[in-house]
């Protein structure tokens, strides 16, 4: 073979393995592209997936927060209708107190006004003392009356152990059996709540 055919030879083989080299480095570049298309595309759907975790946290904050706003408002009701109940309870109390804060005196009084009515039963020679004791009792009674005690209704009504204390028997034929025919001491309430019950005497 002559210099110039080994030459050619050569040439020929120099650029066979150039085409050779860029054939490799076209497909190297190729994996290259196809990888880093990879990392891309794996990066994108890490990037949604961020994004859907975001929205998601945000929707259960929102609930979250929801519930927790609801929960505030069922406590304030909650706590004001513990608070109204409380006011009508106090507000009740203190009414019987104002009530009944005189009941001692008055009972203790009750005895003052059967002896009135026991002085007044008997016959006086003096009209002008038995007008003043009359005035007397009336002013008194006037005074129980406006503190809330009001005399119980026994004759002819039938008898009731709330109100009545029967004492004594009778056989009375203007009277129903079980009715009161007499009563022996007057009973008293007040504000509507028995402080002595009537001493009668009931039909057989």
């Amino acid at each position: 073979m002559s210099d110039e055919e080994m030459k050619k030879a050569a040439g020929v083989s120099d650029e066979t393995a150039e085409q050779a080299e860029a054939g490799a480095s076209d497909a190297e570049e190729s994996v290259s592209g196809a990888d880093d298309a990879g990392d891309g595309k794996k990066a994108d759907a890490g990037e949604a997936e961020s994004r859907n975790e975001k929205k998601e946290e945000s929707r259960e904050d929102e609930a979250a927060k929801g519930e927790s706003e609801e929960s505030g408002d069922e406590k304030y009701m909650r706590l004001m209708a513990d608070f109204q109940n409380y006011k009508r309870r106090t507000e009740k109390e203190k009414a019987e107190v104002f009530s009944y804060a005189n009941e001692k005196i008055v009972t203790e009084l009750l005895s003052v006004l059967d002896n009135f009515e026991r002085a007044l039963a008997q016959e006086s020679a003096d009209e002008k003392y038995a007008e003043g004791m009359e005035l007397i009792f009336r002013q008194m009674s006037d005074v129980l009356t406006k503190a809330g005690l009001a005399e119980i209704d026994a004759v002819g009504k039938e008898f009731d152990p709330n109100f009545h204390h029967a004492v004594m028997t009778d056989d009375n034929a203007d009277f129903e059996s079980g009715q009161v025919t007499a009563v022996l001491q007057k009973g008293y309430t007040l504000h509507d709540k028995v402080i002595r019950p009537a001493m009668v005497r009931v039909n057989s």
